[in-house]
């Protein structure tokens, strides 16, 4: 009895409608899943996975996927898409990647023996919030490979040439068969090399490169924020076999500050003003992080209202000038303790005066004398 096949959008769970990009993460998801090296001796997942594969061969492709949408698995039967094909996963590298060892180790290296660039390097920097606003010159101090000294690079210890690996056959590449199909994986001999050297460099045990400690000055602009982060161009670890060097990738982080908060290149700050100043006004001094600047505080201003300085702020990246600054205004309730007799009662007066009677309150000789 012959077996109904399962819609393709159904095995891959996604809608008719769905975009290429979707169908791919769909296809990668159940590829993992159900990839024979994740369930050895499992009929059901080599199944599964021959059918998700099929059904990415056909909705992959926009002419097949068309034929499909119309005709069904009759418009795609007689174009190789009917059944499986091993020689699909030629197309699907870039989804599996060496995840499972399809293509190999070689492809990334530039093919086996051949020079391959060195690997890109990440470093943290922590800066405090004024180095963010105004840039500094700092100097970092990297580990990475670098070409050893030795052998130049070759790694071996005469200098003499590599001899291709004999059990990759200098391919760079084993390959195993694994049930339906063939699995290529990176040769363990020579690590995807494709050769091997016979009399391995003592200072690098053969691998042409030796870490070492190197001092990079590092120019940080102003105006930069947390997240960002910098490319330095040459600075990461040495290629193999004369290849080219990697980069250095700064990624910083801005310390928050005491008193000031940030967004973009505007600068906020609370700024705290006396009763007396919110309702008659006053002429202050604001603290920017560019130095004290002065501010007009109106009568009858409220509490948390604004007031803009403008150029007072963080120097933009684009160079097209600075920021502003924000002041946020904190109006002052003092504490009882805190006020002197005479203000005590000045502000009794002023709370009689405005009809709004405050609580009474008499200290503990007041209440002795009254005894």
């Amino acid at each position: 009895m012959a077996t109904t096949k399962r819609d393709f959008y159904e095995v891959l769970g996604v809608a008719k409608t769905a975009a290429a990009a979707e169908i791919k993460a769909a296809y990668r998801k159940l590829a993992v899943q159900y990839h024979p090296d994740r369930n050895a001796g499992s009929v059901e997942a080599e199944e599964k996975f021959k059918e998700a594969a099929e059904a990415y061969a056909v909705l992959s492709d926009a002419d097949k996927r068309a034929r499909y949408d119309r005709f069904g698995h009759q418009g795609v039967s007689g174009a190789g898409a009917a059944g499986f094909d091993p020689t699909i996963f030629a197309d699907f590298s870039d989804i599996l990647g060496d995840l499972f060892g399809f293509g190999g180790g070689a492809g990334r290296r530039g093919g086996p023996g051949g020079a391959t660039r060195g690997a890109d390097l990440r470093y943290d920097l922590t800066l405090t919030f004024e180095e963010a606003a105004f840039g500094t010159d700092t100097v970092l101090r990297i580990p990475r490979l670098e070409t050893c000294p030795k052998c130049t690079g070759s790694g071996s210890a005469s200098n003499t040439a590599p001899t291709p690996c004999a059990t990759c056959a200098g391919r760079g590449q084993v390959r195993y068969s694994q049930g339906f199909f063939t699995v290529a994986r990176t040769c363990p001999q020579c690590n995807g090399e494709g050769q091997v050297v016979k009399d391995p460099c003592k200072e690098c045990q053969g691998q042409g490169l030796v870490e070492r400690e190197r001092s990079t000055s590092v120019k940080i602009p102003a105006g930069v924020d947390t997240g960002q982060r910098l490319r330095l161009s040459g600075e990461g670890e040495h290629g193999r076999r004369g290849g080219p060097t990697g980069d250095l990738y700064v990624v910083l982080q801005v310390k928050p500050h005491e008193h000031f908060h940030r967004d973009g290149a505007t600068v906020l700050s609370r700024v705290p003003i006396a009763y007396p100043q919110a309702v008659l006004g006053a002429n202050i001094e604001v603290e920017t992080i560019h130095g004290q600047a002065s501010l007009e505080i109106p009568s009858g201003t409220a509490q948390g209202r604004e007031f803009r300085l403008r150029g007072q702020g963080i120097p933009r990246l684009d160079g097209h000038g600075k920021g502003d600054h924000v002041a946020v205004i904190e109006v002052e309730v003092p504490q009882p303790r805190d006020l002197s007799e005479e203000e005590v009662e000045l502000l009794r007066k002023l709370a009689e005066l405005s009809g709004k009677p405050v609580k009474e309150e008499r200290g503990i000789v007041d209440r002795v004398k009254n005894l």
